[in-house]
């Protein structure tokens, strides 16, 4: 954990041993998606591909000068919702995820923790702003598909819904017929947490790196680990 005191641990636990349903986020706490197929690059194809098509002026500058190909996506959808513009461009930025799992870098211990919640008892969803299609073909390589299916919901043509918006947590929990309180989210990210706090689920965030913790500390998560081993080390404790 970030912090090794009788504290951590106890709100770690005491989150591990209310949860009945883990909802996952999916680049981050299970992969590094874009590992060995840059992000950065998506998202300057993305804006590229708008400026061939002579719509430069759909996006602000900070737009086009955004790292991440979600803020690309979401820009356009604000300003043409529902639009085969839209369609296109979300359907080019999922063939690039598509392409991304071969290269993606798992996670260190969220397979065999995804294996031994799973045993336990434990029902799994994803909860992603990732298309399914992608989460879909980087479980099934890794052999976890059973762990999660059919409970993946990911990215859909309908942009508003994406995190920080709970919409996908919700559809989660109401297909599983999981009571809030009985459900817990991992995450990497502020937007992950604001998506748990607004559905009302309890939130454990992963950061693999300083910055990252930085980052969900200052949104306001109260339970932070560094690393799933202690996550792993709780559950088979309790088995």
């Amino acid at each position: 954990m970030t912090a090794e005191t009788e504290n951590d641990t106890e709100q770690l636990r005491q989150l591990i041993t209310h949860a009945r349903v883990v909802l996952w986020d999916f680049d981050g706490p299970i992969c590094r998606l874009f590992a060995g197929h840059s992000a950065e690059r998506v998202a300057t194809d993305l804006v590229e591909w708008l400026e061939g098509r002579g719509l430069h002026g759909l996006l602000a500058e900070d737009e086009r000068e955004s790292l991440d190909p979600h803020v690309v996506l979401r820009a356009v959808d604000r300003r043409h919702p529902g639009s085969d513009l839209v369609a296109e461009l979300e359907e080019r930025l999922t063939q690039e995820e598509l392409r991304a799992t071969s290269s993606a870098m798992p996670t260190a211990y969220a397979d065999p923790l995804i294996r031994t919640w799973t045993a336990v008892g434990s029902r799994l969803a994803i909860t992603t702003n990732n298309s399914p299609r992608v989460v879909r073909t980087y479980l099934d390589s890794r052999g976890l598909l059973p762990c999660f299916s059919p409970h993946i919901y990911g990215r859909t043509q309908e942009l508003r819904h994406l995190k920080p918006d709970p919409h996908c947590l919700n559809r989660a929990l109401s297909a599983m017929g999981a009571a809030r309180s009985s459900a817990l989210m991992i995450g990497d990210t502020p937007s992950d947490l604001v998506a748990a706090n607004s559905a009302g689920v309890p939130f454990l965030g992963y950061a693999r790196n300083a910055r990252k913790e930085k980052l969900l500390r200052a949104a306001g998560a109260t339970a932070v680990v560094d690393s799933l081993w202690s996550v792993l080390t709780l559950i088979r404790a309790q088995a």
